[in-house]
Protein backbone atom coordinates (compact mmCIF):
# COMPACT_ATOMS: atom_id res chain seq x y z
CA UNK A 1 0.00 0.00 0.00
CA UNK A 2 1.52 3.25 -1.39
CA UNK A 3 1.20 6.25 1.53
CA UNK A 4 -1.42 7.50 -0.29
CA UNK A 5 -3.65 5.10 0.00
CA UNK A 6 -2.44 4.39 3.34
CA UNK A 7 -3.70 8.05 4.35
CA UNK A 8 -6.84 8.15 2.22
CA UNK A 9 -7.61 4.81 4.14
CA UNK A 10 -7.11 6.42 7.84
CA UNK A 11 -8.55 9.73 7.22
CA UNK A 12 -11.55 8.04 5.19
CA UNK A 13 -12.46 9.93 2.39
CA UNK A 14 -14.05 8.29 -0.30
CA UNK A 15 -13.22 9.51 -3.88
CA UNK A 16 -16.61 9.91 -4.73
CA UNK A 17 -20.05 11.03 -2.44
CA UNK A 18 -23.63 11.23 -2.49
CA UNK A 19 -24.57 14.18 -1.37
CA UNK A 20 -27.80 13.61 0.35
CA UNK A 21 -26.79 10.39 1.60
CA UNK A 22 -23.58 12.27 3.54
CA UNK A 23 -26.09 14.76 4.59
CA UNK A 24 -28.13 12.34 5.99
CA UNK A 25 -25.68 10.48 8.02
CA UNK A 26 -23.83 13.37 9.58
CA UNK A 27 -26.96 14.51 11.04
CA UNK A 28 -27.59 10.72 12.07
CA UNK A 29 -24.54 10.97 13.78
CA UNK A 30 -25.25 14.22 15.78
CA UNK A 31 -28.54 13.15 16.94
CA UNK A 32 -27.33 10.28 18.12
CA UNK A 33 -24.03 11.51 19.98
CA UNK A 34 -26.14 14.30 21.56
CA UNK A 35 -28.39 11.46 22.81
CA UNK A 36 -26.22 9.07 24.53
CA UNK A 37 -24.14 12.19 26.02
CA UNK A 38 -27.37 13.44 27.85
CA UNK A 39 -27.01 16.86 26.38
CA UNK A 40 -29.05 19.35 25.47
CA UNK A 41 -27.68 20.33 21.80
CA UNK A 42 -24.63 21.47 19.95
CA UNK A 43 -22.30 24.91 20.04
CA UNK A 44 -20.29 25.68 17.23
CA UNK A 45 -18.24 28.49 16.69
CA UNK A 46 -19.34 30.60 13.55
CA UNK A 47 -16.30 31.95 12.20
CA UNK A 48 -17.71 33.06 8.40
CA UNK A 49 -15.88 30.65 6.51
CA UNK A 50 -17.56 27.65 4.76
CA UNK A 51 -16.15 24.60 7.09
CA UNK A 52 -18.35 25.99 10.23
CA UNK A 53 -21.01 27.25 7.95
CA UNK A 54 -21.53 23.84 6.75
CA UNK A 55 -21.21 22.34 10.18
CA UNK A 56 -23.86 25.06 11.60
CA UNK A 57 -26.24 23.91 9.51
CA UNK A 58 -26.05 20.26 9.94
CA UNK A 59 -26.17 20.71 13.56
CA UNK A 60 -29.18 23.01 13.44
CA UNK A 61 -30.63 20.25 11.45
CA UNK A 62 -30.11 17.46 13.82
CA UNK A 63 -31.33 19.40 16.94
CA UNK A 64 -34.07 20.41 14.80
CA UNK A 65 -34.65 16.93 14.24
CA UNK A 66 -34.60 15.98 17.64
CA UNK A 67 -36.90 18.47 18.88
CA UNK A 68 -39.61 17.52 16.56
CA UNK A 69 -38.94 13.80 17.73
CA UNK A 70 -38.41 14.20 21.21
CA UNK A 71 -41.12 16.59 21.97
CA UNK A 72 -38.10 18.52 24.16
CA UNK A 73 -36.07 21.75 23.19
CA UNK A 74 -32.61 20.59 21.60
CA UNK A 75 -30.31 23.88 20.78
CA UNK A 76 -27.92 24.82 18.15
CA UNK A 77 -25.85 27.52 19.82
CA UNK A 78 -23.62 29.83 16.93
CA UNK A 79 -20.89 31.44 18.67
CA UNK A 80 -19.34 34.66 16.93
CA UNK A 81 -15.89 35.42 18.25
CA UNK A 82 -14.14 38.13 16.73
CA UNK A 83 -10.98 39.89 17.42
CA UNK A 84 -11.30 43.41 17.67
CA UNK A 85 -13.02 44.69 15.02
CA UNK A 86 -13.67 41.54 12.18
CA UNK A 87 -13.85 42.73 9.02
CA UNK A 88 -15.87 39.82 7.67
CA UNK A 89 -17.99 39.58 10.92
CA UNK A 90 -21.48 40.03 8.90
CA UNK A 91 -20.64 36.35 6.70
CA UNK A 92 -20.73 34.67 10.09
CA UNK A 93 -24.44 36.38 11.28
CA UNK A 94 -25.51 35.69 7.53
CA UNK A 95 -24.53 32.05 8.20
CA UNK A 96 -26.83 32.10 11.34
CA UNK A 97 -29.72 34.22 9.09
CA UNK A 98 -29.54 31.47 6.77
CA UNK A 99 -30.11 28.47 8.74
CA UNK A 100 -32.72 30.66 11.59
CA UNK A 101 -30.25 30.23 14.49
CA UNK A 102 -32.43 31.00 17.56
CA UNK A 103 -29.43 31.56 19.80
CA UNK A 104 -26.15 32.95 18.79
CA UNK A 105 -23.71 34.57 21.22
CA UNK A 106 -21.36 36.93 20.40
CA UNK A 107 -17.67 37.05 23.12
CA UNK A 108 -15.06 39.24 21.83
CA UNK A 109 -11.55 37.49 22.78
CA UNK A 110 -9.30 40.84 22.34
CA UNK A 111 -8.79 41.78 25.98
CA UNK A 112 -8.10 37.93 26.86
CA UNK A 113 -6.14 37.52 23.81
CA UNK A 114 -3.53 40.52 25.06
CA UNK A 115 -3.37 40.01 28.64
CA UNK A 116 -2.04 36.10 27.97
CA UNK A 117 0.00 37.43 25.48
CA UNK A 118 1.36 40.34 28.01
CA UNK A 119 1.96 36.94 30.87
CA UNK A 120 3.59 35.13 28.31
CA UNK A 121 6.43 37.99 27.50
CA UNK A 122 6.59 38.47 31.61
CA UNK A 123 7.03 34.91 32.17
CA UNK A 124 9.67 35.30 28.96
CA UNK A 125 11.72 38.13 30.94
CA UNK A 126 11.54 36.16 33.98
CA UNK A 127 14.93 33.69 32.19
CA UNK A 128 16.07 36.17 30.64
CA UNK A 129 14.21 35.99 26.89
CA UNK A 130 13.25 39.99 25.95
CA UNK A 131 10.75 39.92 22.89
CA UNK A 132 7.23 39.89 22.42
CA UNK A 133 4.86 37.21 21.40
CA UNK A 134 5.47 35.85 17.71
CA UNK A 135 2.76 36.49 15.22
CA UNK A 136 2.24 32.49 15.21
CA UNK A 137 2.38 32.17 18.90
CA UNK A 138 -0.36 34.93 19.30
CA UNK A 139 -2.07 33.24 16.71
CA UNK A 140 -2.18 30.16 18.66
CA UNK A 141 -3.49 32.07 21.73
CA UNK A 142 -6.75 33.45 19.86
CA UNK A 143 -7.05 29.85 18.43
CA UNK A 144 -7.11 28.58 22.17
CA UNK A 145 -8.95 31.40 24.10
CA UNK A 146 -12.03 31.16 21.51
CA UNK A 147 -12.31 27.07 22.59
CA UNK A 148 -12.09 27.99 26.57
CA UNK A 149 -14.91 30.46 25.46
CA UNK A 150 -16.60 28.11 23.96
CA UNK A 151 -16.16 25.28 26.29
CA UNK A 152 -17.33 28.17 29.40
CA UNK A 153 -20.61 28.08 27.45
CA UNK A 154 -21.19 25.03 26.44
CA UNK A 155 -20.58 23.99 30.34
CA UNK A 156 -23.70 26.28 31.10
CA UNK A 157 -25.85 24.94 28.61
CA UNK A 158 -25.08 21.46 28.92
CA UNK A 159 -23.98 20.97 25.31
CA UNK A 160 -21.59 19.87 23.04
CA UNK A 161 -18.53 21.46 21.40
CA UNK A 162 -18.61 20.94 17.51
CA UNK A 163 -15.27 20.82 15.90
CA UNK A 164 -14.96 21.78 11.98
CA UNK A 165 -12.04 20.38 11.10
CA UNK A 166 -12.04 17.70 7.90
CA UNK A 167 -10.00 15.83 5.80
CA UNK A 168 -7.79 18.26 4.35
CA UNK A 169 -7.14 20.33 7.61
CA UNK A 170 -6.08 16.68 9.12
CA UNK A 171 -3.63 15.46 6.06
CA UNK A 172 -1.59 18.89 7.02
CA UNK A 173 -2.10 19.24 10.87
CA UNK A 174 -3.46 22.35 9.94
CA UNK A 175 -5.27 22.77 13.13
CA UNK A 176 -4.59 22.76 16.87
CA UNK A 177 -4.31 19.74 18.28
CA UNK A 178 -7.76 17.72 18.15
CA UNK A 179 -9.49 19.36 15.52
CA UNK A 180 -10.25 22.90 16.24
CA UNK A 181 -8.79 23.05 19.80
CA UNK A 182 -10.23 19.98 22.03
CA UNK A 183 -13.62 19.30 20.53
CA UNK A 184 -16.17 17.17 21.25
CA UNK A 185 -17.20 15.83 17.83
CA UNK A 186 -16.38 16.26 14.65
CA UNK A 187 -19.06 15.71 11.89
CA UNK A 188 -16.69 16.98 8.76
CA UNK A 189 -13.68 14.64 9.54
CA UNK A 190 -13.36 12.02 6.59
CA UNK A 191 -14.85 14.95 3.83
CA UNK A 192 -12.11 16.86 1.94
CA UNK A 193 -12.28 20.50 1.38
CA UNK A 194 -14.23 20.00 -2.07
CA UNK A 195 -16.63 17.89 -0.78
CA UNK A 196 -17.53 19.72 1.82
CA UNK A 197 -18.31 22.87 -0.55
CA UNK A 198 -20.52 20.15 -2.35
CA UNK A 199 -22.59 19.73 1.00
CA UNK A 200 -22.68 23.99 1.40
CA UNK A 201 -24.38 24.41 -1.88
CA UNK A 202 -27.13 22.15 -1.07
CA UNK A 203 -27.65 23.26 2.68
CA UNK A 204 -28.29 26.96 1.24
CA UNK A 205 -24.76 28.21 2.96
CA UNK A 206 -24.52 32.24 1.65
CA UNK A 207 -22.74 32.91 -1.11
CA UNK A 208 -20.49 35.01 -0.05
CA UNK A 209 -19.17 32.67 1.99
CA UNK A 210 -18.76 29.86 -0.26
CA UNK A 211 -16.48 32.75 -2.37
CA UNK A 212 -14.05 33.52 0.20
CA UNK A 213 -10.10 32.09 0.28
CA UNK A 214 -10.47 29.86 3.64
CA UNK A 215 -8.11 31.03 6.55
CA UNK A 216 -8.40 30.04 10.06
CA UNK A 217 -8.25 33.93 11.39
CA UNK A 218 -4.50 34.07 13.21
CA UNK A 219 -3.74 37.21 11.76
CA UNK A 220 -4.72 39.67 9.03
CA UNK A 221 -4.53 38.60 5.63
CA UNK A 222 -3.55 34.77 6.64
CA UNK A 223 -4.65 32.38 4.28
CA UNK A 224 -4.47 28.39 4.46
CA UNK A 225 -3.41 27.94 1.00
CA UNK A 226 -0.51 30.71 0.91
CA UNK A 227 0.75 29.61 4.39
CA UNK A 228 0.77 25.75 3.19
CA UNK A 229 1.82 26.71 0.17
CA UNK A 230 -0.69 23.34 -1.32
CA UNK A 231 -4.26 24.18 -3.22
CA UNK A 232 -7.04 22.70 -1.83
CA UNK A 233 -7.76 21.84 -4.94
CA UNK A 234 -4.77 19.58 -5.00
CA UNK A 235 -5.09 18.54 -1.61
CA UNK A 236 -8.59 17.03 -2.52
CA UNK A 237 -7.67 15.59 -5.60
CA UNK A 238 -4.95 13.46 -3.28
CA UNK A 239 -7.45 12.63 -1.17
CA UNK A 240 -9.26 11.54 -3.92
CA UNK A 241 -6.81 8.97 -5.04
CA UNK A 242 -6.04 11.26 -7.21
CA UNK A 243 -2.26 11.63 -9.26
CA UNK A 244 -1.45 15.31 -8.51
CA UNK A 245 1.68 17.15 -9.36
CA UNK A 246 4.71 15.11 -7.83
CA UNK A 247 6.45 18.39 -6.41
CA UNK A 248 2.93 19.22 -4.44
CA UNK A 249 2.53 15.43 -3.73
CA UNK A 250 6.21 15.48 -1.60
CA UNK A 251 5.12 18.63 0.26
CA UNK A 252 1.82 17.54 0.83
CA UNK A 253 3.31 13.83 2.39
CA UNK A 254 6.36 15.92 4.39
CA UNK A 255 3.60 18.00 5.93
CA UNK A 256 1.44 14.77 6.98
CA UNK A 257 4.34 13.20 8.21
CA UNK A 258 5.68 15.84 10.36
CA UNK A 259 2.22 16.81 12.18
CA UNK A 260 1.47 12.65 13.02
CA UNK A 261 1.12 13.99 16.71
CA UNK A 262 -1.82 16.29 15.91
CA UNK A 263 -3.63 13.73 14.64
CA UNK A 264 -3.06 11.32 17.75
CA UNK A 265 -3.87 10.18 21.14
CA UNK A 266 -1.07 12.02 23.77
CA UNK A 267 1.19 9.40 24.48
CA UNK A 268 1.98 7.86 27.15
CA UNK A 269 3.39 4.59 28.77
Amino acid sequence: MSLQQDIIAKLGVQPEIDIDTEIRKRTDFLKEYVKKSGTRGLLIAISGGIDSAVTAGLCKKATDELTVETGSEYKTVGVFQPHGEQSDIEDSYAVARAFDLKYQIETNIEEAVGEIALEVEYGLKTIGVHQHVSRGGKGNIKARTRMIMQYALAFELNLLVVGTDHASEAITGFFTKYGDGAVDITPLSSLNKRQVRILAATLGVPQSVLNKAPTAGLWEGQTDEDELGIKYNDNSDYLEGKQIDQAIKDKLEKQYLKTEHKRNAIPGI
